[in-house]
């Protein structure tokens, strides 16, 4: 008997407003539906209509939950840049990490700090260790 391999779920893509949307959420919950409204009012200048209507698509793409008018995450924001940042490797770069790091530095300078913060990061990948 073959064994099915289970794939690992990866978050459904977000749209710019959906993402800030959802950031708004990640820093504030767990929060009232009503306080999230005021929030997104305040932060993004939206009417009550459009904040239920962004709230109920992420509902939807399985990234927030609204229970009894409590609104948490389901998915993590790092996971969604996770998500997110290889999408943007494989689609634009064919999967190349090199070659996405290539187009990201061309032209621009980085500290020796963040030289040696992206070697030691590199270096924890070749041992098996994340984060």
């Amino acid at each position: 008997m073959q064994e099915k391999r289970q794939e690992e779920k990866k978050p459904a893509r977000l749209g710019e407003s959906e993402y800030r949307f959802a950031c708004l959420v990640w820093q504030n919950e767990p929060l009232a539906s009503g306080q999230l409204v005021k929030l997104a009012a305040q932060e993004m200048g939206w009417k009550k209509s459009t904040t239920y209507t962004v709230l109920h698509k992420l509902i939807e793409k399985g990234i927030l939950c609204n229970q009894e008018s409590q609104v948490t995450s389901l998915v993590g924001q790092s996971e969604v840049q996770r998500s997110e940042s290889a999408a943007v490797v494989d689609k634009t770069f064919f999967g190349s990490l090199p070659g996405f790091v290539a187009a990201f530095l061309d032209g621009k300078t980085i500290t020796p700090e963040e030289a040696r913060q992206i070697r030691q990061m590199v270096e924890a990948y070749e041992k098996g260790e994340k984060g």
